[in-house]
């Protein structure tokens, strides 16, 4: 087992202004274990010593859940890398540090697909993924990283292991397993997975429409979704998102997967529903754009883009029923248009509702200003959901980024929360950063 002094962070756009203006990120200690056992120590460990302990996969979070302090150890799980892939049940028990587009490659080789795909997937691990409740790019056919996870190894705040028990199904008690889905590490240290994959589609048929209004592409979405339909994607995207896919107005992508007869069928329904609200039959181009430059925002890119001095850029993910979603996005996009340029997109869509992905980027006269006016972006935005009653969160977790509002946004339940990881983790040594955590404690 490897261990260092470094510092180490996620993507959260506040620490990368944070370090644009000159601040040092503090020193810690980096622990690389290789085994189980290993990381059971370093908890032992850490408790006697009573160090918080923050787990890391590709550090691809842009929430802030990565951000230790002076003091706290942070585990590496990037070594913890067996893959074992069962074919014949569709079963795959991966470790944590796997990472996600080597795991799809390795699943693609054999002729299947973990269906999990969300843009960081060069970059993020399959740790990751499961512990900030991610959502990938085709989720309304093979749906989010929850609805693939059969079971989860995960060791416990006092190096208790919990082993995986993978069922199609049980009623013995609830799914325990996915309390640790989401949870950002702050109930246990996620091991090892086992998730459902899926033969690849024999076909995939991708188009794109222009639209007039947001209700008309909303209502393509929600009667494909309704109607029984299992897209392999569909998004539609804003004038001012589509401008970014080289597209005028409002514009949805969408396409049909499967046996070639059902992916025909599948398109054809789609087609027909896209022409019911009048909508302008784009042809194969944009679905062919937006495959070729789905994961094009990596790490370097975002760094990039933030490296301008003054300058701020951050994606807010929002979620509500259908019938919610156009006052959320009209006054969610007034409030971010007041601080710079502001784009969305809805997607992940379910027979009750979608994600609406917010991007914003704007300038200020001074670092101290910039990271002003992205706190108050965040506020009015934060606000504006919970009136709303919509999940101030989709698939990218909370970190320090929304703890403020985990309270309001979980109720009643919050009391739950607060016993069940009082109960697991009494000295609250897991993951300060987040659902729990310091911030809203």
């Amino acid at each position: 087992m490897r261990r260092e002094r470094r510092p180490v962070h996620d993507l959260w756009p506040v620490t990368l202004v944070r370090l644009r203006s000159g601040a040092s990120p503090p020193v810690v200690e980096v622990a690389r274990p290789e085994t189980f056992e290993e990381v059971v120590g370093l908890l032992r460990e850490a408790r006697r010593s009573r160090r918080r302990v923050l787990a890391m996969g590709g550090a691809s979070g842009v929430c802030g859940a990565l951000t230790p302090e002076a003091g706290d150890l942070v585990l590496d799980l990037s070594a913890l890398d067996r893959v074992e892939v069962d074919e014949h049940d569709l079963v795959v028990r991966a470790q944590a540090g796997v990472n996600g587009l080597e795991l799809e490659r390795r699943l693609n080789r054999r002729g299947m697909t973990l269906g999990h795909l969300p843009a960081s997937l060069p970059v993020a691990s399959l740790g990751g993924m499961v512990s900030t409740r991610s959502a990938g790019q085709e989720s309304s056919r093979y749906g989010r990283i929850e609805d693939l996870v059969l079971g989860l190894t995960v060791a416990l705040a006092d190096g208790t292991i919990v082993e995986a028990r993978a069922r199609p199904g049980t009623a013995v008690g609830p799914p325990l397993h996915q309390l640790f889905v989401g949870a950002e590490g702050s109930l246990g240290v996620v091991l090892e997975v086992v998730l459902r994959v899926h033969r690849r589609p024999e076909a995939v048929l991708g188009r794109g429409w222009r639209l007039g209004t947001l209700e008309a592409g909303l209502e393509v979405m929600r009667s494909a979704m309704q109607g029984g339909l299992r897209p392999l994607v569909l998004r539609l995207y804003d004038p001012e998102d589509s401008a970014l896919q080289g597209l005028e107005g409002w514009s949805l992508v969408a396409a049909a997967a499967g046996p070639p007869a059902l992916a025909e069928a599948e398109a054809a329904v789609l087609a027909v529903l896209a022409a019911g609200v009048g909508a302008e039959d784009l042809g194969e181009g944009p679905w062919r754009s937006w495959l070729e430059h789905r994961f094009d925002l990596s790490a370097e890119r975002l760094r990039d883009l933030l490296s301008a001095p003054g300058s701020f850029l951050d994606t807010i993910e929002l979620a509500t029923t259908w019938s919610r979603l156009p006052a959320l996005y009209r006054e969610v996009k007034a409030h971010l248009a007041r601080a710079g340029a502001a784009l969305c997109h809805f997607a992940h869509p379910t027979g009750q509702g979608c994600c609406a992905y917010f991007t914003v980027a704007g300038s200020a006269p001074d670092e101290t200003a910039a990271e002003r006016t992205h706190g108050e972006v965040w506020r009015g935005a934060m606000e504006i959901a919970l009136r709303h009653e919509a999940a101030i969160s989709h698939h990218h977790g909370v970190g320090r980024a929304r703890a403020p509002w985990v309270v309001a946004e979980l109720g009643g339940w919050w009391e739950v929360w607060r016993r069940m990881r009082s109960a697991l983790d009494p000295e609250c040594l897991l993951n300060p950063n987040g659902v729990g955590g310091d911030g809203v404690r």
